[in-house]
């Protein structure tokens, strides 16, 4: 993914009226565990949902 692309993808998820199962916006992480915790959620709501990615937004 070049960095045009990487753009128009935080855009398009900054529209999203709120979080999901998929996506989070988050700040101020507290720990490496905390990431991982989040980061291992969001892929499996991801594959859940049947959407290839999950997202973890730091604001």
């Amino acid at each position: 993914m070049n960095e045009t692309d990487l753009k128009k993808l935080v855009e398009d998820l900054i529209q999203q009226p709120h979080e999901s199962e998929w996506v989070e916006f988050k700040q101020n992480f507290h720990s490496p565990e905390e990431i991982g915790e989040r980061i291992s959620a969001l892929s499996n709501s991801a594959c859940i949902l049947n959407k290839e990615f999950g997202y973890l937004i730091e604001t």
